[in-house]
């Protein structure tokens, strides 16, 4: 029998915890540019493309594995409140204890490593560090600096500006894709297929338009950041490879062929256009085919930890002056700083919190008691219309089904 992405695929058994992994540290790299002074001050990649970074190619990756597993997860039983609440659990208390920890371990340290003293530090009249938690919680990076530090470290010196967390704005364009696919649940486009590959198909229209230099304000304002369509266009191409699994073949040779094509438009142009797709198509295809790595999580999901204390922490380390011991210790030192944050973060944080997305909170109790009976007319519309209120019938796969349950995705 003919193998596709929904008939290989298997739940339990992937290698996608070890690509996510990779991808973070692909960001970490590409970003020692920037916050080191490493590849003459550039982001890493952007010496061989002129469209995209490999921290850039990275989150790609993220939003493409992210749209495929949330899309699956939102297929299943999980009602919409139950369903962003699982987000939810997944998403912000990691990164509140970042923010956190920034304000108030990293940013201090820093501060009397660059004046000799903390006096000044926690009243200081711009960018307090008392506010810093609160303008960033929402996931919308308000504040991005501290007390206005930083003048002497090589991010401001290349670039003239500071961010204590350059990488986290990713994060309110994720869950903003994440919003997107409770609402495609609600209206039924998870189940009637042809109108969610409708949406998803028109957001990789829109930002294949975008590439070619026509100008997406004349489709209103909500396209003047060219950040979203540069996010959720593979965020959409991960909603297609789930709604249509079954029909997508996984065969080792379009992979070859998908990766040699993806690395020419990197390099010659055409990434942005057409050349991504064809590496996010080879990175379903190892995540699955890839069999021995499918045990890189034993010890735990350490992906989002690493992504989200990477860029805190290489700033950090700058003021130490970390990037004066050359690129092996550089490099070396954040790769293990991360991976002990990351540790901690998932075993004390991550874990825990997402131990309670079965748990109902007084509060979403009410909310859906109240709001459950608003939804019967549009349950009767949708099986008028067609949309059935279940996920179509998947294919078999190889682990039970009572054991298929997919694992949360996060950049």
């Amino acid at each position: 029998m003919k193998s596709t992405v929904a008939s290989a695929f298997n739940p339990r058994a992937n290698s996608i915890g070890f690509v996510r992994w990779l991808m973070a540290f692909m960001v970490i790299f590409s970003h020692a540019g920037p916050l080191g002074g490493f590849y003459g001050g550039k982001d890493l990649g952007t010496q061989f493309s002129n469209e995209q970074s490999l921290g850039g190619v990275a989150v790609a990756g993220f939003f493409f594995l992210s749209g495929f597993l949330i899309t699956k997860s939102k297929m299943g039983r999980s009602s919409t409140p139950r369903f962003f609440w699982r987000r939810i659990t997944r998403i912000y208390p990691a990164f509140w204890a970042t923010l956190l920890v920034t304000a108030f371990i990293l940013a201090p340290i820093a501060w009397m490593k660059e004046t000799g003293s903390i006096d000044g530090f926690f009243t200081a009249p711009v960018d307090s560090p008392l506010t810093y938690f609160y303008n960033n919680m929402t996931l919308l990076m308000r504040q991005p600096s501290i007390a206005e530090m930083g003048t002497t470290i090589p991010f401001y010196t290349l670039h003239g500006g500071f961010e204590w967390n350059g990488s986290a704005w990713t994060l309110a364009f994720e869950f903003g894709a994440y919003i997107l696919v409770g609402v495609l649940g609600i209206i039924g486009a998870l189940t009637n297929r042809v109108l969610g590959t409708a949406v998803a198909f028109l957001i990789i229209v829109l930002a294949t338009v975008q590439w070619l230099r026509i100008p997406m304000t004349e489709f209103g304002p909500a396209f003047s950041d060219f950040r979203m369509l540069l996010l959720l266009a593979p965020f959409a191409f991960g909603i297609l490879f789930a709604l249509w699994g079954e029909k997508i073949p996984l065969d080792d040779r379009f992979a070859i062929v998908a990766i040699l094509v993806a690395l020419a438009t990197y390099a010659f142009g055409g990434w942005l256009v057409f050349g991504q797709y064809f590496f996010l198509y080879f990175l379903m295809w190892f995540a699955i085919r890839v069999k021995f790595l499918n045990r890189w999580e034993r010890f735990g999901d350490f992906s989002y930890g690493i992504y989200i204390i990477a860029w805190p922490l290489m700033q950090f380390a700058a003021y130490f002056h970390l990037q004066d011991y050359g690129w092996l210790v550089y490099h070396v030192v954040i790769v293990v700083g991360c991976h002990i944050y990351a540790f901690l973060s998932w075993h004390l944080i991550e874990k825990p919190a997402m131990s309670l997305k079965n748990w109902t909170p007084k509060w979403l109790s009410k909310l859906i008691a109240v709001t459950d009976p608003w939804w019967e007319p549009w349950r009767r519309l949708r099986t008028r219309l067609n949309f059935p209120s279940g996920p179509p019938a998947p294919e078999p796969v190889t682990a039970p089904a009572s054991d298929v349950q997919p694992k949360v995705a996060s950049s």
